[in-house]
């Protein structure tokens, strides 16, 4: 199309669903999928400008990926491991039945007592005698969420 892009994506919000699947399969050379009309509208949008000005540039595609836990920079698929877990040095304290216990986050797994543990509901474990999670016991994830 040689319309101006303003003007096209414009047009984008004259069209019904079917013509904007249409649309999507002339842009994106794919079945659309199965989204609610507004967000057909914006990918067209950002196909379109894609298009006539070029898309993202390799390095800044890698650091998005990077980022949501896709392909590292390096290329390497990442490990899946959380990001949620406190930075090395935090100490994490817990009073359990009139006791405060200490725990020391470290880069491979956590210290209390001098000994080493790889995981919080291994210590909880310790400190409580019942299995626990450990996040969840030492305040790190409020009861009932997921991370």
């Amino acid at each position: 199309m040689t319309t101006p892009i303003l003007k096209q994506i414009t047009e984008l919000h004259g069209l019904d669903h079917g013509q904007l699947k249409d649309r999507w399969r002339e842009y994106f050379g794919a079945e659309p999928p199965g989204y609610r009309r507004g967000f057909l509208i914006k990918a067209l949008a950002y196909r379109i400008q894609e298009l006539t000005y070029g898309g993202l540039p390799q390095e800044a595609r890698q650091e998005l990926d990077a980022r949501i836990g896709g392909e590292a920079p390096n290329g390497k698929r990442r490990n899946g491991v959380s990001n949620d877990r406190p930075v090395a040095g935090t100490r994490l304290i817990r009073e359990w039945q009139g006791i405060e216990h200490h725990v020391t986050v470290m880069t491979d797994g956590f210290e209390y007592e001098g000994r080493k543990y790889k995981s919080l509901s291994a210590i909880s474990r310790t400190i409580t005698g019942t299995r626990w999670n450990g996040p969840l016991f030492f305040g790190l994830r409020k009861h009932g969420s997921v991370r």
